[in-house]
């Protein structure tokens, strides 16, 4: 294996090509997402509520919890509360 200035050049090309491998796998899933969000609006759903719901789904219910808590209380700080 080749050392420059004490860098395994091929080692380092490995990790450099699997990266931008990964990237443009990346960009193609990010696409994909975007076309089923669209899809998914042009049936009447709302894209930017949607990612809402699919951040919720990813918190555990406890942090999902405390969240809501707090959101709720800013909002009735602020004279937003429903009802």
């Amino acid at each position: 294996m080749a050392n420059v200035g004490g860098v395994a050049a091929e080692r380092l090309r490995s990790f450099i090509e699997r990266i931008e491998r990964l990237e443009e796998e990346k960009a193609a899933l990010a696409a994909d997402i975007r076309e089923v969000f669209s899809e998914a609006k042009s049936v009447g759903f709302d894209p930017k509520v949607m990612r809402r719901v699919i951040g919720l789904r990813r918190l555990e219910s406890a942090d999902r919890e405390q969240q809501e808590a707090l959101l709720e209380t800013y909002m009735a700080a602020l004279g937003m509360a429903p009802g």
